[in-house]
């Protein structure tokens, strides 16, 4: 069985062999493709993996060429196929990519092409291209149409208007940050309204993929995490007390505002509390270069920080790898999801399988992996409205505004997590075991090879659901 993977970054183990640098994103996948290859004598399958490359990384001459090259990654073959794409616009589709998809199908002749998420154009052009949608699987990771409409995230219009000099040069100012989702999110749409089959993992990503496409198959498949996250776990008595940690801040649907607007309440009871940020920094410190290059949502963070005397208690530590996470893991006190929308976050997987405190809003499709009161904590988090305009307030309405309510819930559910070890304690367990079925390797590996040994055998046949 000739299984195609279209990959939205080199996979890890490729961009080892091919002395290229490596990305911290979507390093599950190499565990995933590391089972795979392990496995070829068992399980048959002949694994080709296309992805994204630059005309810096020296691996095409051109944006029409693909590269092409049979690595050995461990014990087993895997067939690369590098494509140029503008990953930097992804809200952009450039229909020559559909040529490029074509070439590697043809050059490759798999029996199923799987596209790991819809967030980037290469997933529509391969849907376009690749004319037997029977043998087309696409996996929903997140969902760019739906995010686009939590984008601004219950903020002040005042700071959905600004625009700094960066966003200005950039053209990235907050409302066009959420048209460029919009427009992937269109893309999505008809990637997986041409797919005909489709995996998920979340009540929340299963409603729309059966309201955009409701004729294609739906799979179930959970997803296995990064390796180190397998060993190992969270003790209390090795974590700095009252710390908080939190995977990514670096756009409005990360919600680190809301913390930041909690943080003061929070520090009352605790005074030692401390909140360390991973993933890209956009708090500028420095001269006026720095400054000159933050963005309005950079800018309104600083101003919480700076309004709230949260100087000496927010940290951003910068992109991490996975053993760095792992680390900040499992010294820190509190994992906390406060995001305005998301499917199935792996970072409140990689918190829950090392068996660390959660509290995370109730939004998405949280509820499936994170049992509010089982696992930890669930807080009310952002609703979507018709109008995404609506979704602001100012800070001079006298009325409790849907900001305040959602400051208030993660406020009170910290403290909760934090008034109670016991409970807390038993949460941990709760969410270790939980995670570790949702997360079991053998298991998803099993599921995956039955989907794809599935759609060999149907091809176009008649549609049906799977759990």
């Amino acid at each position: 069985m000739r299984i195609l993977w279209l990959c939205n970054f080199m996979p890890p183990a490729a961009a080892r062999c091919l002395g290229q640098e490596s990305t911290n994103k979507e390093g599950w996948l190499d565990g995933l493709m590391g089972q795979v290859l392990k496995r070829q004598k068992e399980n048959g399958i002949v694994l080709a993996a296309a992805f994204p490359v630059s005309l810096r990384d020296g691996l095409i001459g051109d944006r029409e060429a693909v590269f092409s090259r049979v690595l050995q990654v461990g014990e087993g073959t895997l067939h690369c196929y590098g494509f140029y794409e503008d990953t930097a616009r992804p809200e952009q589709y450039d229909p020559g990519i559909e040529r490029l998809m074509e070439k590697i199908t043809a050059d490759f002749g798999p029996d199923v092409v799987h596209c790991f998420g819809t967030e980037y154009p290469h997933t529509l052009a391969m849907c376009r291209a690749f004319p037997d949608k029977g043998r087309l699987l696409v996996g929903i990771q997140g969902l760019c149409a739906v995010y686009a409409n939590t984008y601004f995230a219950s903020m002040p219009g005042r700071v959905i208007r600004r625009i700094t000099l960066r966003d200005f040069l950039k053209r990235d100012s907050i409302p066009r940050q959420k048209e460029k989702f919009a427009a992937r999110g269109r893309m999505e749409t008809e990637a997986l309204g041409l797919a005909g089959n489709i995996t998920g993992r979340t009540a929340w990503d299963r409603h729309y993929a059966k309201e955009w496409n409701p004729d294609a198959v739906y799979y179930g498949m959970n997803e296995t995490l990064r390796e180190p996250f397998y060993e190992g776990c969270w003790r209390k008595e090795e974590c700095v007390p009252f710390s908080i940690f939190v995977s990514q801040g670096d756009y409005p649907v990360k919600g680190l505002h809301y913390l930041l607007l909690a943080l003061p309440a929070i520090r009352e009871r605790h005074p030692q509390v401390k909140v360390s940020v991973a993933g890209n920094c956009i708090v500028r410190e420095g001269g006026l270069k720095e400054k000159l290059k933050i963005s309005a949502y950079g800018r309104y963070l600083q101003e919480l920080i700076e309004r709230g005397g949260l100087k000496d208690c927010v940290e951003f530590l910068g992109k991490l790898n996975a053993a760095e996470m792992k680390e900040r893991y499992q010294r820190s006190s509190l994992f906390v999801c406060c995001s305005t929308i998301e499917n199935s976050p792996n970072s409140l997987g990689e918190a829950m399988i090392l068996g660390m405190p959660c509290v995370s809003a109730d939004v998405g499709g949280i509820p499936s992996i994170f049992r509010g009161g089982t696992d930890g904590i669930l807080y009310r988090g952002f609703r979507t409205k018709e109008n995404s305009f609506d979704n602001t307030c100012d800070s001079f309405d006298g009325h409790e505004t849907e900001l305040e309510e959602i400051v208030k819930g993660l406020t009170e559910a910290v403290l909760e997590m934090w008034s109670d070890t016991d409970k807390m304690l038993q949460y941990c367990k709760n969410a270790r075991d939980h995670a570790e079925k949702t997360h079991d390797r053998e298991k998803n590996y099993r599921k995956l090879t039955e989907i794809y040994a599935d759609i060999q055998e149907k091809k176009k046949g008649v549609p049906q659901t799977q759990g």
